[in-house]
C-alpha cells in the first residue's frame, strides 16, 4: 500500500473492498479537491463536497490524503459539519509549487 498516495483501509473486508473501489478516482478526487484550495482559502472536507457536487464519503478521506501530503493543514478554526459537529477548517500550505 502506498497510502496516502493510493486510499487506506483499516483491515476488515469492507474497509479493503472500499479503498480498492475508490482507488481509480482517487487521484482526480485529490486534485479536484486541490482545485478548490486554489479558489478558497479554508474549507471543511463537508463544504468541499459541496462544492465539487462529490458524496462527502469520497471527500473526507481526499482531504485527509492532502494534509498527509503537507498540502493542507488544520487552520485551528472549526465550524459544524453537516451532522451539526464541530469540524477541522482546512487551508492550504502556501508553497511555491502548489501541485507537489
Amino acid at each position: 500500500m502506498n497510502y496516502p498516495l493510493t486510499p487506506g483501509a483499516k483491515g476488515t473486508d469492507t474497509s479493503f473492498y472500499a479503498a480498492d473501489s475508490i482507488a481509480p478516482k482517487a487521484s482526480t478526487l485529490r486534485e479536484m479537491c486541490k482545485s478548490v484550495f486554489l479558489v478558497e482559502d479554508s474549507l471543511t472536507a463537508d463544504e468541499v463536497a459541496d462544492v465539487l457536487g462529490q458524496s462527502i464519503l469520497s471527500i473526507r478521506p481526499r482531504i485527509t490524503e492532502l494534509s498527509r501530503l503537507d498540502f493542507l493543514e488544520d487552520s485551528g478554526d472549526r465550524r459544524p459539519n453537516s451532522s451539526g459537529k464541530k469540524a477541522i477548517v482546512w487551508r492550504r500550505k502556501w508553497k511555491t509549487d502548489l501541485f507537489n
